[in-house]
């Protein structure tokens, strides 16, 4: 008897951000049920669980709306027990502001942390002490707005996807330094493979209109990481947000879908799209509609089970990524708390 994907995971945790509450919720993996919140600062944004320290770090960029439209950038941190559901610490970054990626290196006791330039000086990544729970130092990207972050495995080469620079930025972890600009046009998540030598991104940056009909094609770059060069596309219909690769070695994407709309120029949001590739052969393998305007994509450790957080309808679909069926939907918004975003799965404690 084949076993039901959710089997097995008694203990283990989703937890959820809304960006609007400003909350992240606590849920049972294997049930759905919700299990407990915890109120943070206004603006949260991503989430990254630390296995080996235990805890949930999580970003909160600005004081109100978001990237090309806020009401001023927020430098702020938050440290919480995913257990206990309390918040341990609010770390201040400033002056660094707009916190926003996250990357985490066990190995290292390294946190990554993009963040948004200024006046006197570009975005960049700050490097925070997982132990001490304390910056160490600061990577500039060359960019004014990294917005999402991802390591290679072994630690050394970081790379920061930039909204509206023509270039993926490409840095040494170890000096500390910008070693190249691998041009593309505009671009949000992204994702590393898990022998470090290639880096999926996805392009171009979204603009969020019904009609971009000059844009430069969508889809999902595949960046050749010995050369630092784009050596592939895999083509999307729309626009692409979140990237994600599973421990299977699939490809997620979360496509971003606008309808016409004689209010506003920007059109209104229509379901959003999950769109399946292989990551080493690129093959196309699937797609299933999810909820409207996906943000985060992740998935258990099996690689069995995917989560899509969309910010707009403040739902997270929960596909099984064998069968590419919905298994369920949680409804963010029935806890009054609207804005789904950042995701983290968290395994029952050892």
């Amino acid at each position: 008897m084949q076993q039901s994907p959710r089997t097995g995971r008694d203990g283990d945790v989703l937890a959820v951000v809304s960006q609007s509450g400003p909350t992240v919720s606590f849920f049972d993996a294997a049930s759905d049920r919700h299990v407990g919140t915890v109120e943070v600062l206004a603006e949260p944004h991503e989430l990254c669980f630390d296995p080996t320290q235990r805890l949930l770090w999580c970003t909160t960029a600005y004081r109100s709306g978001y990237y090309h439209a806020n009401g001023g950038r927020r430098t702020e941190l938050t440290v919480i027990d995913p257990d206990s559901h309390r918040v341990v610490e609010v770390i201040d970054l400033a002056p660094e502001h707009g916190p926003h990626g996250l990357a985490l290196d066990t190995a290292h006791r390294r946190l990554y942390v993009s963040v948004e330039g200024s006046a006197d000086r570009p975005g960049g990544v700050v490097v925070i002490d997982t132990e001490t729970r304390r910056p160490l130092g600061r990577i500039d990207t060359h960019a004014p707005g990294p917005h999402w972050f991802a390591i290679d495995p072994a630690g050394r080469t970081g790379y920061a996807t930039n909204k509206e620079a023509p270039f993926v930025s490409v840095v040494d972890l170890e000096q500390g330094t910008l070693t190249a600009k691998v041009e593309v046009p505009g671009s949000e998540g992204l994702a590393v493979s898990a022998d470090g030598t290639r880096v999926y991104v996805a392009g171009p940056y979204a603009a969020f209109s019904a009609t971009a009909e000059e844009a430069p094609a969508t889809g999902i770059r595949v960046i050749d990481a010995r050369t630092a060069s784009v050596v592939d596309i895999l083509p999307t219909e729309n626009t692409i947000l979140p990237v994600h690769l599973t421990s299977t070695g699939k490809l997620l994407a979360g496509e971003l879908r606008m309808e016409s709309d004689p209010v506003s120029q920007l059109g209104r949001h229509a379901p959003g799209r999950l769109t399946v590739f292989s990551a080493d052969t690129h093959k196309r393998l699937g797609e299933l509609e999810v909820g409207c305007a996906p943000l985060t994509i992740t998935s258990s450790p099996d690689g069995r089970i995917a989560y899509v957080a969309c910010v707009a309808s403040s739902t997270v679909n929960i596909v099984d990524l064998e069968t590419l069926q919905e298994l369920a939907r949680i409804d963010i918004a029935k806890l009054d708390e609207p804005g789904a975003h950042g995701l983290a799965y968290i395994p029952r404690p050892a």
